[in-house]
């Protein structure tokens, strides 16, 4: 699947390739971001030609619920898998009425009393769900249990990490990690209790800052007019536009598309027709 505004890009800012993974759990529901698919896709990432980029930005569709999992830290991670951890965050984009996301448990439990769990399955009712609705920001750090629901669109933005243990698949039929991997998803997980959903922090020109942590910082921003954008000298920074069209620099962009704005770039011209959605995400 290729994206339908494959053309010019420009000098100012370079469009990010999607990359389109199929997934048992995802739909062919994928407007109004890119078009209806044939397959059940899951998961679109914006790659960078130029190679990996600290963070990655990630569409993901549901229509089941994902597995329930847990993301090793940097420490962790590095020392048995050679890879950085994974903090990663969630924009909701699309909701269906009751839809939901979990994070960390709802009761405290010990982690002979978790292993339990996610042997026999129960572990999917001490599952702490949230309900979740457009707009709405939950930062996961890495060592939270968490599980994403159906019927959901989300903008994930994460470590450029793919290390994860499932703890429990809900029966179906694929194979789980080994005991090896259960037993590494036990020594990472965090038992504490997760705060939930993130408040946004209104800044100057009315840009909200929805998350911050050490590996990324995610703002969001409306635009109702021009905008004279002027990049950072040390920091790219990644745009994904989820409503809207318009023109960067001199190239146009729509909903659906990640942007990269280089460290040092000149300052380009944004200009919305006539309104458009962004999030803006780099490394702090």
């Amino acid at each position: 699947m290729t994206s339908p505004t494959d053309g010019p890009v420009s000098a100012e800012a370079l469009r990010l390739t999607p990359s389109f993974r199929e997934k048992v759990w995802g739909t062919t529901a994928l407007a109004p971001w890119f078009p209806r698919s044939e397959n059940r896709i899951g998961e679109v990432w914006f790659l960078s030609p130029a190679g990996p980029l600290p963070i990655l930005v990630k569409f993901i569709f549901t229509s089941e619920r994902l597995s329930v999992q847990v993301h090793p830290d940097d420490e962790y991670a590095r020392r048995q898998e050679g890879s950085p951890g994974k903090t990663e965050m969630w924009y909701v984009l699309r909701a269906e009425p009751g839809a939901s996301i979990a994070v960390g448990l709802r009761e405290a439990v010990t982690r002979d009393r978790l292993r339990q769990l996610a042997l026999s399955g129960e572990i999917e009712r001490f599952l702490n769900w949230i309900p979740v609705a457009p707009g709405d920001t939950i930062l996961t750090p890495a060592r939270t249990i968490h599980a994403i629901g159906a019927g959901l669109a989300l903008c994930e933005i994460q470590q450029q990490s793919d290390v994860n243990y499932r703890l429990y698949d809900y029966g179906r039929p694929r194979e789980l990690h080994r005991e090896l991997r259960l037993d590494r998803a036990l020594d990472v997980a965090s038992l504490a209790p997760h705060p939930g959903k993130t408040a946004p922090v209104t800044l100057a020109g009315g840009v909200r800052r929805l998350a911050s942590c050490e590996y990324f910082v995610t703002d969001e921003l409306e635009l109702a007019g021009p905008l004279e954008y002027r990049p950072d000298p040390e920091r790219f920074h990644i745009l994904v536009v989820l409503e809207g069209a318009g023109q960067i620099g001199a190239a146009r962009f729509r909903a659906g598309e990640a942007w990269m704005i280089p460290s040092g770039a000149a300052p380009f011209s944004l200009r919305p027709e006539p309104i458009c959605h962004l999030l803006r995400t780099y490394v702090p």
